[in-house]
């Protein structure tokens, strides 16, 4: 079975667990946790994103950060992304593939990223939906200066069998509700 082909099979599994696990909540348990990973983040740009889907629910966490905040705003199939200033009071309309995106605002280069995921492994990679986004993105700002990627999921999308190719770049840490996970 070609790369392609099982990371589509390891999607359609881990999309229906995030199902499972968005319909049964938290209770906010991830977005506090999440908030204390960041806290010494304090000051730095963060980068977070607009859930939907399913995914987890980074905004508490977003809103209490200390610093600027922006969220991604995809410009065209194959660039890496930019970041929007958000804060929570911002005026938001439908961007590409019908997440989310302030109207206007400032551009932000993130030096800390909240990174969506459909799914994920102890080696801190990550399969998002197949258009290599965030993968492009780290692979340039890691070129330009140092980063803190940290995965955003519900414990349930953990695939101990996550396929992984060469352009695939690691997180530096994942936050479920149920722990933060540190790659080793």
């Amino acid at each position: 079975m070609s790369l392609d082909a099982q990371k589509a099979a390891a999607r359609k599994a881990a999309l229906a667990r995030r199902r499972e696990a968005a319909a049964a909540g938290d209770g906010g348990a991830g977005a506090a946790r999440l908030a204390e990973v960041l806290r010494p983040h304090a000051g730095r740009p963060l980068s977070g994103y607009m859930p939907m889907r399913g995914e987890i629910d980074p905004l508490p966490a977003m809103a209490a950060h200390r610093g600027p905040v922006g969220v991604p705003v995809i410009e065209g199939r194959g660039l890496p992304l930019r970041f929007r200033e958000w804060r929570p009071d911002a005026e938001m309309v439908e961007g590409p593939f019908g997440a989310l995106v302030p109207a206007a605002g400032g551009w932000i280069e993130p030096e800390v990223l909240i990174v969506p995921l459909v799914a994920f492994d102890r080696r801190g990679y990550r399969l998002g939906y197949g258009g290599g986004f965030y993968d492009r993105t780290l692979a340039r700002l890691r070129s330009r200066h140092p980063v803190v990627a940290i995965g955003f999921a519900w414990a349930a999308q953990e695939d101990p069998d996550l396929p992984v190719g060469p352009q695939d770049e690691r997180l530096d840490l994942i936050v479920t509700e149920a722990g933060v996970i540190r790659p080793g």
